[in-house]
């Protein structure tokens, strides 16, 4: 009898985040199925997101290209990385344009992520979602993010419940980034000591262990990447 394959599905497997992860699970010889408005051409499977679509029509649309591409597979573990980051307290002029936009990025995509958990992830499977160690405070000059990413702690939170709905045994959990060390954050920032910013192969390393039931968190856990001297460790941080 052939080996069972393992399998995962990454959120925002297009960004830079997302392609780290998707090129890590592909190495260990993982099926990859991407989302996100563009295909990632690593992956073995995209499903392709309309941003013009409304939450509800996102939802459907995925769900039945993700059960088009597996049939009656389940999945070991689900990844979702996306999102994005726009600043504005309320005197902003765009604090209703970015909160729109933030949640879209970060609630809207949890919250589908969580459904397909719910239909396609295995007996003691893995859910990742992004939350942000800011959204345990205060964020007065990116109050849309800090709300979506605190909304997202809570999801997880939910989730965790037994009654959340999530398979039996499975376990999901949120990475707390502070900053990621990406292109797009060095190409803004190139001042910044990067020292204490965490790098994309230490979190889809992490992704992969939790991926395969290997020091895995428990439940519920929200869990911060805090960087120093280009050391990442871990904390459990509590809403």
């Amino acid at each position: 009898m052939a080996a069972s394959i393992s399998r995962v599905v990454v959120y925002g497997g297009k960004g830079a985040l997302g392609r780290e992860i998707v090129g890590y699970f592909k190495q260990k010889s993982w099926w990859v199925g991407s989302i996100d408005i563009f295909g990632n051409d690593e992956a073995n499977a995209n499903f392709l997101i309309n941003p013009e679509l409304s939450w509800t029509e996102q939802n459907e649309s995925i769900n039945n290209q993700v059960s088009s591409a597996i049939g009656d597979e389940k999945l070991d573990a689900i990844v979702c990385v996306a999102g994005g980051w726009a600043g504005g307290n309320a005197a902003s002029k765009d604090l209703v344009k970015n909160s729109d936009l933030m949640w879209k990025q970060s609630v809207w995509t949890s919250i589908i992520a969580a459904g397909l958990a719910s239909n396609y992830l295995k007996v003691g499977g893995m859910l990742t979602l992004t939350g942000a160690k800011a959204a345990l405070e205060s964020t007065p000059g990116m109050i849309g993010y800090g709300m979506a990413k605190a909304a997202v702690h809570q999801l997880v939170a939910s989730l965790s419940d037994g009654k959340g709905g999530l398979p039996e045994n499975s376990c999901v959990a949120a990475i707390l980034p502070i900053t990621l060390d990406t292109p797009m954050n060095r190409k803004f920032m190139p001042k910044a000591d990067t020292s204490t910013w965490t790098p994309l192969d230490f979190v889809a390393k992490l992704l992969y262990s939790w991926s395969t039931n290997v020091d895995r968190p428990i439940s519920g856990s929200l869990m911060q990447l805090e960087t120093k001297d280009g050391k990442t460790e871990l904390k459990t941080a509590k809403m």
